[in-house]
């Protein structure tokens, strides 16, 4: 079982950022996984978590394709990993400017791919790259030209699929929402709320959902019941068995979203695995 820390760190000090990274070293995790929306650099605030720490990895998820160059991109994976072997993953995702997106992010894979960057070559062993898949199509996209996937806001259904698609030698790596601190009546409100941000705002996620069969009355007012409980796991059984039904559907890693978190969440979640 490989399970790690997904968070969000805009407008965090980095004193807190270090302290999150301690702790969840120290409780066990396998990864710190972050989002890059609109704070720091997702590169430089790998290279700070990697210093604070001593053995997770560290992960981006994502690192946004419209944020840098793809020579950029490269040259700093490259440094991560020469600076902290087998501990970084490069996870990219986002949009870019076109009306052709897979293939912006195909050309962008390849730029990466073909950097110039002589004075710098490849470290090994090379970090792992992931791409934030969903469709079929960039799944087919991630399994031909990255390491796997990362897919976010998706149920147990969705890594089977993905597992289907990328087939067997990808990583997969899957995000999970979940709540363990809250009460019945807290917990269902920040699961909604949480639900509301991606069906309201990316269309992309609309996308995804009705490939998997939910319907326009489940995107409607932040959610029904059904897709909230399909998307958040609420409670310690229920994030137990959300985690266990994404590795049994293929997964090779979990990486958990603690909403509504107290200072007891990331230890209430480590005491819930084996």
């Amino acid at each position: 079982m490989s399970v790690g820390i997904w968070r969000f760190f805009d407008g965090a000090p980095i004193a807190e950022v270090r302290e999150t990274a301690a702790e969840v070293e120290e409780l066990g995790f396998d990864a710190l996984w972050f989002g890059e929306y609109a704070g720091r650099d997702a590169f430089t605030q790998a290279a700070l978590i990697l210093a604070a720490t001593a053995r997770i990895t560290v992960a981006t998820g994502i690192a946004r394709f419209d944020r840098r160059a793809p020579i950029t991109a490269e040259a700093a994976t490259r440094a991560l990993g020469e600076a902290y072997p087998g501990r970084f993953v490069a996870g990219f995702g986002g949009h870019l400017p076109g009306a052709r997106p897979l293939g912006a992010i195909r050309e962008y894979l390849a730029g990466m791919d073909h950097a110039d960057l002589p004075a710098l070559p490849p470290p090994s062993p090379r970090p792992r790259r992931l791409v934030a898949a969903l469709g079929p199509r960039v799944l087919d996209l991630a399994a031909e030209r990255a390491d796997g996937a990362h897919p976010y806001f998706v149920p147990p259904e969705h890594t089977a699929l993905a597992r289907e698609r990328l087939g067997t030698g990808k990583y997969l790596a899957v995000e999970q929402a979940v709540i363990l601190d809250a009460s019945p009546d807290a917990a269902r409100e920040a699961a909604r709320e949480h639900v509301e941000l991606y069906v309201r705002r990316a269309p992309h996620h609309q996308a995804n959902l009705r490939r998997l069969g939910f319907t326009d009355a489940d995107l409607a007012d932040g959610g029904s019941d059904r897709l909230v409980d399909a998307i958040v796991a609420t409670g310690e059984q229920a994030a137990a068995t959300r985690i266990q039904a994404h590795l049994d559907a293929g997964a090779d890693h979990v990486c958990i979203q603690v909403l509504a978190r107290t200072k007891k969440s990331y230890r209430h979640l480590a005491a819930l695995l084996p």
